[in-house]
């Protein structure tokens, strides 16, 4: 096997990320008074403790102040929702985020259904869903939005180009299908039911892959001097060491791709940086009402 004669370019996320906290820092400065986030967690999920804590934190370096409120495990429903509307009729709380998964005696939908869509920073309620697709968006998923701001970082215009999608979740796939179609791009949903998906994703100028399968797409896979954008976080356990984390693109990719994002370090600064810009956005519309 011969040596690849170019590497793809690297879409680091952190010079993104960081891009995108000064402008919402700077936005929020701007403001009579800090946007404030409030952050709800059920039980003590390890995980979720250590991404409630980075939102937390991030959140107060940016300019923004933040609430945790951290409730037992085996908090009701009823209970949950009292929370969510005393949250809603809070004039000084701008964003509402409920870290999921949530227990599996809690309903998740009616969750998201109660929050305010207009303190819906997460972007999940269906009123946001239907705002992004009739091209008026309001708060839109994080991640997927994430991804077009580090497109246009390092200068990458979907407009005109032959997008693939793979993945068509609620949280990824679709709104990030969504956006892409309002910024001009020619879009295809690809999933686990496409027929003949490599000959699908070789089409793609930019390809997208959000299915959480480690390495799935493949360098035969990928149209030559296409854009990957890799979402995918697949933790792949080792005895005695950390979980590796994986993307859902194998890295010979790099061999085909013209640019690339890495796994770790691309997709994933961008989430949280963009979960800040849409409470610094939701506290600039609510202001001007």
């Amino acid at each position: 096997m011969t040596a690849p004669d170019h590497t793809a370019q690297k879409l680091a996320g952190p010079p993104a990320a960081e891009a995108l906290l000064k402008e919402t820092a700077e936005r929020a400065a701007k403001l009579t008074r800090k946007p404030h986030l409030s952050i709800v967690r059920l039980g003590e999920d390890p995980a979720s403790v250590s991404y409630v804590a980075g939102k937390d934190a991030k959140a107060r370096a940016t300019g923004l102040s933040s609430t945790v409120h951290a409730l037992p495990e085996e908090t009701t429903q009823a209970e949950l929702m009292a929370l969510i509307r005393q949250l809603n009729e809070d004039g000084n709380v701008n964003g509402i985020l409920v870290q999921l998964p949530l227990p599996k005696h809690i309903n998740e939908e009616a969750v998201l259904l109660a929050i305010d869509p207009d303190k819906d920073v997460d972007g999940f309620h269906p009123m946001n869903v239907g705002r992004l697709w009739t091209n008026h968006p309001a708060s839109v998923p994080c991640t997927p939005q994430g991804v077009m701001y580090l497109l246009k970082h390092y200068g990458i215009d979907p407009a005109g180009k032959r997008v693939v999608v793979i993945g068509r979740s609620n949280i990824v796939g679709r709104p990030m299908a969504g956006l892409l179609t309002n910024a001009h791009a020619t879009v295809t949903v690809a999933h686990s039911k496409t027929q003949d998906l490599p000959a699908v994703t070789r089409e793609a100028d930019i390809l997208i892959a959000a299915i959480g399968k480690a390495h799935f797409v493949t360098p035969d896979m990928v149209k030559p001097g296409a854009v990957v954008i890799d979402v995918g976080i697949n933790r792949q356990e080792r005895e005695g060491k950390k979980p590796k984390l994986l993307g859902d693109v194998h890295p010979d990719v790099a061999s085909v791709a013209s640019a690339m994002t890495p796994v770790p370090g691309g997709v994933g600064p961008m989430t949280i940086a963009q979960l800040l810009g849409n409470t610094v956005a939701a506290a600039e519309m609510q202001a001007k009402r």
